[in-house]
């Protein structure tokens, strides 16, 4: 596939794929689910398939940023309960991706992620406000981990949009900020480094995507220093609203034509 490289487009192009990668530094450190409004730019301003795969390098950047500054926050059982799911959510990506075309992959993912704003809203409004994570080893913690995690992996691969649905998952869990950050920085590091060798055999990753990623991830890293800086003062009350609003936000912007 003949990809886009940092000479094929013009400055306000340039410049706004760079707005974008800051977007996903910021995502990764302050409001886990804001990039979505990252994956909207690029898909705008290159091809909408190809764009997935320039993303993606770049938000792996993002993910060893976000593991270096919350490592010592992540709820390992519940990883272990996700991953297994996600791997199945991966590959019914990929062969979703085989003949999907653009219109109906922006259809399906923007409809999940309202959907899952939803019934985090409702069940946040029914819970208890101070509460550990869900106990993944009972019954109900295991559904819910499984059917996140289907969601969360197709939802990664065919447009790099697991973030949303993973960010509805942790907040319907119970997680406090910094266990919510630190437990969805692996998360994502690890899935999303699983997902190179897809993305490049579906064409999606070549010599002039990775070019373009090097003149992008530079952006990256000011993003990530400006969401650790304001993670600070935000409280958790304001968080989780500022995920959920990013989530319908980028749900609804890949509905829009």
């Amino acid at each position: 596939m003949n990809m886009m490289t940092p000479w094929d487009l013009n400055g306000w192009e340039f410049a706004a794929l760079a707005f974008a990668a800051l977007l996903v530094g910021f995502s990764k450190t302050a409001v886990s689910g804001a990039n979505t409004v990252s994956l909207a730019i690029f898909a705008a301003v290159l091809p909408a398939r190809a764009s997935t795969g320039i993303l993606l390098p770049i938000l792996i950047a993002g993910d060893v940023l976000a593991v270096l500054t919350y490592r010592r926050h992540a709820h390992w059982p519940t990883l272990w309960r996700l991953f297994p799911a996600v791997a199945a959510g991966v590959v019914a990506g990929t062969l979703f991706l085989v003949w999907a075309d653009d219109g109906i992959v922006r259809i399906s993912i923007g409809v999940i992620l309202l959907l899952m704003a939803g019934v985090t809203v409702w069940r946040r409004r029914t819970a208890a406000a101070d509460r550990e994570p869900d106990g993944v080893s009972t019954r109900a913690g295991r559904a819910k981990a499984r059917s996140y995690g289907v969601l969360g992996g197709f939802t990664t691969m065919v447009a790099n949009a697991g973030g949303p649905v993973m960010s509805m998952y942790l907040l319907s869990a119970g997680f406090r900020k910094l266990g919510f950050l630190g437990t969805s920085a692996f998360f994502f590091l690890i899935v999303n480094t699983s997902k190179l060798p897809f993305s490049a055999g579906l064409g999606l990753i070549d010599a002039d995507s990775l070019l373009l990623d090097a003149a992008l991830v530079l952006f990256v890293v000011p993003g990530a220093l400006l969401g650790r800086w304001a993670v600070d003062r935000i409280n958790q009350r304001l968080f989780e609203r500022l995920v959920i609003a990013a989530t319908v936000v980028g749900g609804v912007q890949l509905l829009v034509p």
